[in-house]
């Protein structure tokens, strides 16, 4: 369980180091050097909504692909080593050339950290008991908010010797290390392999299609997924470093009160993962995600009146309460996702799990930008469509029960 968690620290360095502060603010100080297609009036908003909608366009094709071939194979550690390099040593180069080429590096690693997150996360039942589910993912989120506070340190000690280009190359190197022990260490139960030839590259389109028709064939999965899509778009947009240029932005933040800001945040989720993890083994995950879920309306709304009524004091709210929800939400959307999907077909739907996330990644980005820098919106309204997200996934989660199911293996 431990070498299993280390994975999840390592994963929240990279996206707290380079998606959330690092990579937005360096992003955000070079705004003038890009073309003026995707940069209004030294806006940085569209470039980093187009550098992640193309990453994930690419997982949104590959992701129920690399799930099925662990699936098939009965192994998923094999697949998890490739995609873990393809994060890292684009995040070696981030910041050393110039803004349009270390967007495309963003681009790749984020390509390989998501589709890292999707083996990750189907090794869950390798590490854990079903009485032990929620607490075991809701340690790795606990422990992975640990890597945030790594994360802030390194831009603290080095961010004004090293510049950029150095941080992100100590980054890249502590994702790897960290990496390792679950390369090393965690031992898979045997799974029997699936029948016929492994799935292949051409056919990821039409497995996208079939995993989506496998959810459907399940009961709660599909409706679980669109519920998944909205929430999702929400929260990724807000700390795939949207926060970062909102509040220096809107409300006038600098650097320091950025990472400030971080750290409170990161305490929350530290002690969300943890509590999200004991609070769905005793109450499940539905009735967890429903309170998980009006925690983030509430600091999300938070967010839009300290803009609009430009309010610093209540941009905490959003980083302590966002942070809190944080942490229990990845603790147990996952576990539900358990919950209600076939053994037989977990690293399928896993794939697909993660495809409904980052298509996701790639709309609410991409509204972000057209509001802001097309329709020229303030951020406050980009703000509030990812509020509407939220509640709208709210309503359709209701009716998704989190009753376990009894699996005959086909």
């Amino acid at each position: 369980m431990v070498s299993w968690a280390t994975y999840d620290l390592a994963n929240t360095i990279f996206s707290l180091g380079v998606g959330a502060l690092y990579f937005a603010e360096w992003l955000t100080d070079n705004a003038g050097d890009l073309p003026r297609w995707v940069g209004r009036d030294g806006s940085a908003d569209l470039a980093l909504a187009l550098a992640i909608n193309a990453a994930m366009v690419v997982v949104i094709v590959l992701g129920p692909w690399i799930g099925a071939r662990s699936d098939h194979r009965g192994r998923r550690v094999p697949y998890l080593l490739p995609a873990t390099i393809l994060a890292v040593v684009p995040t070696f180069f981030l910041a050393s050339l110039s803004i349009v080429p270390s967007l495309a590096l963003f681009s790749v690693a984020l390509i390989g950290f998501n589709l890292a997150s999707v083996i990750y996360d189907a090794l869950l039942p390798d590490v854990s008991t079903p009485e032990t589910i929620g607490r075991v993912s809701g340690f790795g989120i606990g422990v992975g908010y640990l890597g945030s506070f790594i994360a802030v340190a390194v831009g603290a000690l080095f961010l004004d010797r090293l510049g950029y280009p150095g941080v992100f190359r100590i980054v890249a190197v502590l994702f790897l290390l960290l990496a390792l022990p679950t390369f090393l260490f965690v031992r898979e139960r045997p799974r029997l392999r699936l029948e016929g030839p492994p799935p292949s590259l051409r056919t990821s389109a039409r497995r996208l299609v079939s995993a989506w028709r496998l959810a459907r064939r399940h009961r709660g999965v599909a409706r679980f997924l669109v519920g998944r899509f909205l929430y999702t778009d929400a929260v990724n947009t807000l700390i795939g470093g949207f926060l970062t240029i909102y509040v220096i932005e809107e409300l006038g933040f600098s650097s320091g009160q950025v990472q400030v800001l971080l750290l409170l945040a990161i305490v929350g989720a530290l002690a969300g993962g943890f509590l999200g993890g004991l609070v769905v083994d005793r109450d499940g995950p539905r009735r967890t995600l429903h309170r998980v879920l009006h925690l983030w309306m509430a600091a999300m709304a938070l967010g839009i009146v300290a803009g609009a009524l430009q309010i610093q004091a209540l941009i905490w709210g959003l980083g302590i309460f966002g942070g809190l929800a944080l942490g229990a939400l990845w603790a147990v959307d996952r576990v539900y996702m358990q919950r209600i999907s076939p053994p037989e077909h977990l690293g399928e739907l896993f794939g697909l799990y993660a495809t409904v996330g980052r298509f996701a990644t790639v709309v609410g980005p991409l509204l972000w930008g057209l509001v802001v820098t097309v329709a020229g919106l303030p951020r406050e309204v980009a703000l509030g469509v990812l509020l509407a997200f939220l509640v709208t996934s709210r309503f359709v989660l209701r009716s998704v029960d989190d009753e376990p199911r009894e699996w005959a293996l086909r």
